[in-house]
Order: C-alpha cells, then structure tokens, then sequence
C-alpha cells in the first residue's frame, strides 16, 4: 500500500486496493440550430485500465509486442536474477518495457544462489557426455 496513492482502510485486507469512483466535468460547444450552444457533461466511472498479467515463470519463451515489467521487492519471497532476465527480456527492446515502479538497483548486483550453480554445472556435465554420446553412435553408423 505504501507504493500507491490510495489510502489505508480499517478492516480492509492490506492487499485490497480500493478502487474510488472519479468525476469529470467538460464543455462541448456545437451548433444547434444555427446557434452556438454550450453544453455541460458530467462524467462519472471508475479508473481502471482492463489487464492481464502472468507470471515471469509463464512468460517464458514468449516475446510479447509490448510490456509493463514490476521487479520491484514482492511482499513475500523474493527476485532472483533469473526472474529478472526474463521479465527483461519478454519484449523486442528497451523501449517496449515500461517499468511499473521503482525496485533496488542492488538485485543486480547479487550473485546468483550456490544451488543454482551447483545445477547448471551438472546440466552443463549431462550435455557434455550427451553430445559424445552422439558423436560415438554417429561415427559407429557410418
């Protein structure tokens, strides 16, 4: 709640962000009747924009037109620099990914986690002996 505009409720879940109607009132001059006519309009609705919105996990191997990225701290877990490769890289380029709000500039500087490491090296090790593998079984064919 802190990074929106709204204000805190009493007896409203803190992930409820109330939505507040909002009035607009504008002028319209037209021609009536050979006539210039001036007409008030009232215009009452609330402000939301119609969204969808996935998960980096779901958005990957997709490459999306355009894009509103938040890698700012989620209230609970936390962002590793896989997920922030790809939220960044879902779209074309730079220009068609809009942050949503201000994040951490030192998510960028952390290292990746030991266990991850540890995986990417054994996959790294299977690939290896698979790509022998083939090469074996291909020259045994020929």
């Amino acid at each position: 709640m802190d990074r929106t505009r709204t204000c805190r409720l009493t007896d409203l879940d803190e992930s409820v962000v109330p939505i507040e109607p909002t009035t607009k009132t504008f002028r319209i001059k037209m021609r009536h009747n050979g006539k210039n006519v001036v007409r008030t309009v009232r215009r009452r609705q609330f402000p939301m924009t119609p969204a969808y919105a996935f998960t980096d996990y779901r958005a990957q191997g997709q490459t999306l037109p355009c894009v509103v990225v938040d890698i700012a701290t989620p209230p609970s877990g936390g962002l590793n620099l896989f997920n922030l490769y790809v939220a960044l890289s879902r779209s074309a380029g730079r220009s068609t990914i809009p942050l949503l709000r201000d994040f951490d500039d030192d998510i960028f500087q952390k290292s990746h986690c030991n266990d991850l490491l540890v995986e990417d090296d054994r996959l790294e090790e299977e690939n290896n002996k698979t790509c022998k593998w083939w090469t074996f079984l291909k020259r045994n064919s020929e």
